[in-house]
């Protein structure tokens, strides 16, 4: 593998713990990979790790075993390869007004991480070209105000210039639509696309919608109690997801009305008592409807912790179905 095709992240069998004991397995030994110049769409419910995992990534969270590499450079909590680190990772958060300080300007907005590196060059000009870049256009409109001046769009525009000035090989975002009306979201999902597309970086976009990667990601991976329970092509999961995880969390997706509704009863257990056997098996549709049982796996589902194994070419998938 040449250095070009090899992955611009890799996470080895991570595992991230807290509480009393390290007792609550937030990320439960997770294996990935973030290709160059593309868009992974990491989903789940809420609670299921993500925002965890895309933060031990940049090492917000501490790891308890297992590897992190970025760009070949493993991630550990030494503070020059933290800076290092940071310089290439920015994460995008999901709410632009508590990231922003009020008491700052944009242009101090933007400009705070090009002073933390020492970004060379003229402080003003390259803010602007960040901002215009952004989305921003004209920039001069926007440097003299403040964060309660502008839209909640702007703002997260805002937030995309700071880390885009950085030119940082990876954008790890954060539900980066969440908090932005409907009307606005496509604008600023396109406007993310277009920095894989002509500039090559590699974007984790968490989110707990599907119907999100419908519209950027280039493959999806699909995260249940701190594990990823399948990653594959974007297209070829949402058209033919092989967890029933996934087909359940695509039922409600409006793209998806040819799959029969599935509505998952209970709430994800607690990370700190998580089911032998498949974590998935006491919500799952397949074992709950009997189908399990007449297939003979259900012992297996409720005994046998399965690991992702390939369904098609670089299609995975871990249920025993």
């Amino acid at each position: 593998m040449s250095e070009h095709d090899a992955p611009i992240v890799s996470l080895r069998d991570v595992h991230v713990r807290f509480g009393r004991g390290a007792s609550v397995r937030a990320v439960d030994g997770v294996d990935l990979e973030v290709r160059r110049g593309e868009v992974l769409a990491l989903v789940g419910e809420s609670g299921c790790g993500k925002t965890t995992l895309i933060r031990s990534i940049i090492g917000l969270e501490p790891v308890a075993s297992g590897s992190i590499e970025v760009d070949g450079h493993a991630v550990t909590r030494d503070a020059r390869s933290l800076r290092r680190l940071r310089r290439r990772v920015q994460m995008i958060f999901q709410d632009p007004t508590g990231a922003l300080d009020p008491r700052h300007t944009i242009h101090e907005a933007v400009a705070e991480g090009l002073r933390i590196h020492r970004v060379p060059g003229d402080e003003a000009a390259l803010v602007a070209d960040a901002l215009a870049r952004a989305g921003l256009r004209p920039p001069e409109r926007y440097v003299r105000r403040f964060p309660h001046e502008l839209s909640g769009g702007q703002r997260q525009r805002v937030l995309i210039a700071a880390a885009m000035a950085l030119d940082p090989a990876v954008l790890l975002a954060d539900e980066p639509v969440a908090s932005l009306d409907a009307s606005i979201r496509g604008e600023v999902l396109a406007l993310m696309r277009s920095f894989v597309d002509d500039h090559g970086v590699s974007i984790v976009a968490v989110t707990h919608d599907l119907g999100l990667a419908w519209n950027i990601a280039d493959r999806v991976a699909v995260m249940y109690l701190g594990r990823i329970v399948e990653v594959g092509p974007t297209e070829e999961v949402l058209a033919a997801p092989q967890h029933p995880y996934t087909r359940a969390l695509l039922s409600v997706v409006p793209e998806t009305r040819r799959l029969e509704q599935q509505i998952l009863h209970g709430e994800t257990p607690d990370p700190s008592r998580i089911p032998a056997g498949c974590r998935f098996h006491p919500r799952c549709p397949v074992v709950a409807s009997g189908e399990a049982a007449r297939l003979g796996i259900e012992a297996r589902c409720r005994g046998e912790d399965p690991t992702l194994t390939e369904r098609a070419p670089g299609h995975t998938a871990a249920c025993h179905l």
